[in-house]
Formats: structure tokens, sequence, C-alpha cells
């Protein structure tokens, strides 16, 4: 089998006596008479590599390569990952958002058939206990904190196709901003609903009611504290369309 890996077999009678040579102290082989030595065993072999693989041609009906392994057969034999061919957009999932040759676009709604979408998000100001007691007195400059940052968030769900590029411009049918104090960890709890009777979701619609009114409530109070943090800003639930139902943490 040495022939098959290119290695040189040893022969038994040349090798014994080399060797047992060496062992003895004998006299060694002149350079001369090395080269003919190498240059006769290599030709010796690459004759009996042809033969060899034109015997495994004739049973297997294959030809072993000859030279070093590819570079594709070194990483089977290291068990290394290939890349698998197909296509990416053939996955579970697709952004609808960008095109083939993955450029932005906006979706082409006109093929889905209008049905009742409700969206409610959230968002948490954290004020700290300070501004906290401020806003709870209603003793800010500016005036009524919550009353002016559910305005904000009522227009601003109006407006999200003007802020948000991709998103359609819908006809909203309610839109609702509740701000609350919460005592616990001196925070502004806000929540924000939108609904429509139409094509597409109004889930972008819902969350930047809540973002809009977060960042007026911010606004409000900066003068008394820079260190307000608005955060926890998500999905709570949404209702309708093809993809159905959802609620945060189902």
């Amino acid at each position: 089998m040495g022939f098959i890996f290119g290695e040189i077999p040893p022969n038994d009678g040349l090798t014994s006596s080399v060797s047992n040579g060496y062992a003895n102290n004998e006299p060694h082989l002149s350079c001369e008479s090395k080269r003919i030595f190498s240059s006769s065993v290599s030709h010796n072999n690459a004759s009996s590599v042809q033969e060899f693989n034109k015997e495994l041609e004739s049973i297997f009906g294959e030809t072993l390569p000859s030279g070093p392994p590819s570079s594709e057969s070194n990483s089977h034999a290291n068990n290394e990952p290939h890349l698998l061919s197909g296509n990416i957009s053939e996955s579970c999932f697709e952004l609808t958002h960008t095109g083939n040759s993955g450029e932005a676009q906006m979706v082409d709604v006109s093929p889905k058939e209008s049905s009742k979408r409700t969206a409610t998000a959230v968002c948490k100001v954290i004020l700290g206990k300070t501004v906290f007691d401020l806003v709870l007195a209603n003793q800010l400059a500016k005036g009524d904190v919550l009353t002016v940052a559910k305005i904000a968030g009522i227009t601003a769900a109006k407006q999200t196709s003007n802020l948000i590029p991709l998103c359609h411009n819908i006809g909203l049918t309610h839109v609702q901003v509740d701000l609350r104090l919460n005592h616990e960890d001196f925070s502004v709890a806000i929540e924000g609903e939108a609904a429509s009777m139409g094509k597409t979701g109004v889930e972008m619609e819902a969350m930047t009611a809540v973002s809009v009114a977060g960042l007026t409530v911010y606004d409000m109070c900066k003068a008394a504290s820079k260190a307000i943090t608005i955060t926890d800003i998500r999905l709570k639930q949404k209702t309708g369309g093809k993809s159905g139902d959802y609620s945060w943490g189902q």
C-alpha cells in the first residue's frame, strides 16, 4: 500500500545490508553509488506505481489522483465545515423591506385584504426622586408634563410615515396614549395604542407614540436633571393581519 501514498517501500535485503553496515561500522556507500542507487529506486518506484494504478483502474474504474491531495480533499479529511449551496432568501424568514439585490424598498400591500389592526406599545421614563416629586407636584417651569407628553404621543402616531421612511401612510381610526407615575422606581410608565382598518399593521404607530411621548417627558424635565433615562420601548401586543396576534412574553 506504500505505492498508493507515494512512499518508497523498503527493500528488505538492501535495507538489512545497509543498516548492518552502519551498525558494524563498515565502509559507507560513496556519493556516486548513492546517486545511482537513488535514481534506480525512483525509476523502479515510478514504474511500479503506474502499474498499480492501472490495476486499480481496471478493478474500480477510477484512477487515483497523482500528486498531493487538493485543498478540498484536505478539508474533508479534517472535517472542516463547508458552505452549503442555496439561496438565503429561501430560508424560513425574509426581510420584506429589501429587494432581490438587497436595496431598500417599500412593501406593496395592494394584494392584501383590509382587516382591523390594533397594536399596543409601552415605554418607561426613569426620572429619579427629585424630578419625580416636581412632576407629581406640577412644579416644573414648562408646565403639565404628562398632558403635554400625551398630546405629543398622539400627534407622533399620526406622523409615523413621515418619520420612518418605509412606513405606509395609514388612516388611523384610533390613537390613545396614557402616562402613569410609578412611585416604586420614580418613573413614568407610558402606554400607547393605535388602531386602523387597513392592509398593514399599526405596530410602528404605537411604538412611535410612546417613543415621542417619552422624549417629550425628557424635554419637559431636562432643566431639573440630565440623568433621566428612557428605556424598555417595546411592542406589548398586536392583533390582525397575516401574521396573526402577538403578545409580549407568549
